[in-house]
């Protein structure tokens, strides 16, 4: 089994300019995107107010590259499907945000999405040990949801090594690659440790779009992640 999974880079339209979000996502994924972080929130799990499925709808057409949509809202079921059939190809959410986390994700898997669990810093893993079996996903926040431009917790240094070891484990056991994905202050000062402490996807916002080179950061975002591949934290 290969023990060092794929990176991505993921930006996050929360920092792009909503006045031309199309050409936003377009120059983007030339400039190497991987996928595109796809922030809802609802004023009500998290506070502040973001897009929902129709602006996932009019930017599909823009890329081909994976929509990864990120459900701060609460509750998560009735609004999964519309994403689904908006263009997401991913969808997470967060534990609390639903009575009943195996449902929801069933509920993804059957729309045709991969699915995944955010956690929040204060947020267990344990929620994990449960649906290891659903999961595509998983997505540590490295700040507390709701805003842009947030410094790193520190914290979740340690809680990226723990989750590693979960994924690792259930994968040792035959289970299917889950990839660990980490959203909050990620930056070319960071994104090394990150990746040393078992991140594969990195949700980056005002790092890259407020760069004026889309492609010069992401290339020196990848050059770093291959030096945490080097080191230990």
């Amino acid at each position: 089994m290969n023990q060092t999974p794929t990176t991505r880079i993921a930006p996050s339209l929360l920092s792009a300019d909503f006045a031309r979000l199309g050409e936003e996502v377009r120059n983007v994924v030339e400039a190497g995107a991987d996928w595109i972080h796809f922030d809802v929130m609802d004023n009500h799990y998290v506070p502040n107010l973001t897009m929902g499925p129709m602006v996932c709808k009019a930017l599909r057409p823009h890329t081909t590259a994976q929509i990864d949509v990120h459900l701060m809202v609460e509750p998560v079921d009735a609004i999964i499907p519309q994403f689904a059939q908006a263009g997401a190809n991913i969808i997470t959410f967060h534990p609390e945000a639903s009575r009943h986390p195996d449902r929801s994700l069933t509920l993804i898997r059957e729309l045709g999405c991969k699915a995944g669990l955010v956690f929040n810093p204060a947020t267990s893993l344990h929620w994990m040990d449960y649906v290891m079996d659903k999961l595509d996903v998983v997505l540590l926040m490295s700040v507390n949801p709701g805003f842009g431009g947030q410094s790193f917790i520190p914290g979740t240094l340690a809680k990226l090594r723990q989750a590693r070891q979960k994924i690792l484990a259930w994968q040792s056991q035959g289970g299917q690659a889950i990839a660990l994905e980490v959203d909050g202050g990620v930056k070319l000062d960071n994104i090394a440790a990150i990746r040393a402490a078992g991140a594969d996807t990195f949700v980056a916002g005002s790092a890259i779009f407020g760069h004026k080179d889309y492609k010069k950061i992401i290339s020196s975002m990848r050059a770093e992640i291959l030096k945490g591949e080097t080191i230990s934290v």
